[in-house]
């Protein structure tokens, strides 16, 4: 993991002074990277029966996306409000900056559909832990929240009730 970790870049004062962003950009266009870290989650999630990876709003959805394609599963957004063309439910969150509301359509997953929820980051957990809110009013099952990057100082990971997984963690 000390390779992917090298991969990543870190941009100060972004998006506001003070913070160090974890730029994950740098080692998605590496695509041995890349392809390391789909390998390790499939290799984690193949025998999970997962039925759905849930993916969170932007960057989840590029590690979601290649996970329930390799996993020969669905994948469901969760989006920020407005974005989703159908019904949705809806959820506000604190996040790292400030406030937000997610979405996720109402039809999205049935009552006990295994689920895997996917983010590129847990820092502090309010997102993650607002979209385990909607997967559960939708009677979905949660089998685990992974993560390739966990900023373990902010313990986000508190917030959380399901098993995690981060494959890369500061």
């Amino acid at each position: 993991m000390e390779r992917l970790k090298s991969k990543i870049r870190d941009v100060p004062d972004f998006p506001q002074k003070g913070i160090i962003f974890k730029d994950i950009t740098t080692l998605l266009k590496d695509r041995d990277a890349f392809k390391q870290v789909v390998n390790a989650f499939v290799k984690r999630y193949r025998r999970k029966k997962i039925d759905l990876v849930v993916a969170v709003e932007a960057r989840g959805f590029i590690l979601g996306a290649a996970l329930a394609h390799r996993l020969g599963v669905g994948i469901i957004p969760v989006r920020k409000k407005g974005k989703l063309p159908y019904r949705t439910h809806k959820i506000k969150c604190r996040l790292e900056y400030g406030q937000a509301e997610l979405e996720v359509h109402r039809d999205a997953i049935k009552p006990k559909e295994k689920i895997l929820l996917v983010d590129d980051l847990l820092a502090t957990g309010g997102t993650v832990a607002a979209v385990c809110k909607l997967i559960e009013k939708m009677k979905g099952k949660i089998v685990e929240i992974a993560f390739l990057v966990e900023l373990t100082g902010l313990k986000g990971r508190k917030k959380l009730k399901y098993p995690i997984h981060s494959l890369i963690k500061y």
